[in-house]
This record gives C-alpha cells, structure tokens and sequence, in this order.
C-alpha cells in the first residue's frame, strides 16, 4: 500500500511538472504537426485507387444454376483471386495497355480481395496516375472474363462494376499523418522532459526533505546572492542609517 502511495505520488508530480512546461509542449505538438504535414504535403507522392468488381459463378450444367453452383462459387472465391494473379493474366494485361511494368511490378499494385462472404472480387490498383489505375483495373477484370473459363471449364465470370476514375488521392493521409507527427514529437519532448526531472536530485523544498529524510528543517534559508550580506555591504547600510539620522535631527 505504501509503495502504491509513492506512485501515485510521483505520477502527481510528473503531471505538475509537464503541466509547468505546457507552454512548450504545445509548442512542440506545433511544430511536429507542421513538419509531418510538410514532408506529406512536398515529399510524397500521391497515390489513386481504382477498384472494378467480378462476380465469380461456378455451373454444373448448362442450365439454370441452382443452390449448389451458388455455395460453390462461394467456396472457389481464393481460387480464382489466386488465379487472377497468375503471370498469364498480368502479362496480357501489360501487353494489352503497354505498360512499362515488369509482371513483379504489377502485382505490388494489384490486390484481388473477396468482397465480404459474397461470390464477387474487388480488384483494386494503385498508382501514381489516377486514370492508369482505372485502366488497369477495368483490363484486369477484362482479361480474368476470359481466361478463368479456359482454366475452370466450370466458372463463368462476369464484370460486375467497371473501375470508375479516382478524384481524390487515396494515399497519404495528411490529416492522419500531421496528428500522428505533432503526437510523436510531443511525446518525445516529454519524454526528454520526465528523463531530466527524474535524474534531478537536488533538493528544492522544506517538503522534499521532510519527503527524503523523513525530518522537518528548522529553518528555510531564502535564496540571494552572498554579496548581499558581505561586510562591506553592512559597513554601507550602516553609513546610510547614521546619515539618515543626522539628516533627521537636523
């Protein structure tokens, strides 16, 4: 129970201690929010998602599909996002736009996710150009709508949205990043702060001895410069004091 009083105790009086310094740890949270949202705004480039949509059924016959061809496109979905990512599928895609990209390069800006506990697959493309992303996504579902069936005789993929042209970057966030800067740097600085104040020893009160030591001072010595109270000060004082009272009787 004791030692949970003493820290309480020095929790209180790092609290007052930060609070003494609120002045520049506002300062501080300042100037980390304006640095961090600086190198967002100048040193990073934007990035434009583009995302297009296929919806993946598995038929058993030519006929209408029924429950089980249903639950079963369901339960196919990995396959066919790992499918979508073979070197065939990418290759086509680089040859049909052009590309500059290697089939490594490509897939670091391509993503097949399953979309929820549905039979549909978002492909989603980043770039740097928000009207390459929509491309590459809409060719990727282009080219997936003809080669799953040449791989699974039984899929019969169809597009379900085409990509439409990002406004907006999607990538960096620069509110985000500018909280996250001014945190970082604050946190820092009161760290640097709590570092010193736990390292200073020095006794600054009647109440940190009897605090350390257990004993209250007799007396507390105000704080002034020696010179104050130097010999020849008093040799002054006491000039002054006896023309003064020359100065009176007269």
């Amino acid at each position: 129970m004791k030692e949970e009083m003493e820290q309480e105790i020095d929790l209180m009086e790092i609290f007052y201690y930060l609070r003494a310094k609120i002045g520049w740890l506002i300062l501080a949270f300042v100037i980390g929010g304006l640095l961090a949202g600086s190198m967002t705004h100048f040193l990073i480039i934007p990035k434009y998602t583009a995302v297009s949509k296929i919806y993946m059924v598995s038929a058993s016959s030519e006929s209408v599909l029924n429950l089980s061809d249903l639950n079963l496109g369901t339960s196919l979905s990995e396959d066919y996002a790992e499918l979508i990512k073979l070197r065939p599928v990418f290759n086509e895609v680089i040859d049909n736009l052009e590309l500059d990209y290697d089939y490594e390069e490509l897939q670091d800006m391509v993503s097949i996710t399953k979309v929820g506990n549905t039979r549909l697959l978002a492909v989603t493309v980043e770039s740097e150009s928000p009207k390459e992303a929509q491309e590459i996504a809409n060719e990727v579902a282009d080219v997936t709508v003809t080669y799953i069936p040449k791989v699974m005789e039984t899929s019969t993929p169809n597009i379900a949205e085409y990509a439409i042209l990002p406004e907006e970057a999607s990538s960096p966030n620069l509110a985000q990043n500018t909280i996250i800067g001014a945190l970082v740097l604050l946190l820092i600085i009161c760290g640097v702060y709590i570092v010193r104040m736990l390292q200073d020893d020095t006794v600054k009160s009647a109440d940190e001895v009897q605090k350390e030591f257990g004993v209250m001072p007799l007396t507390v010595i105000p704080e002034g410069s020696l010179d104050e109270i130097s010999d020849a000060v008093e040799h002054k004082k006491k000039g002054k004091k006896s023309k003064n009272k020359k100065a009176g009787r007269r």
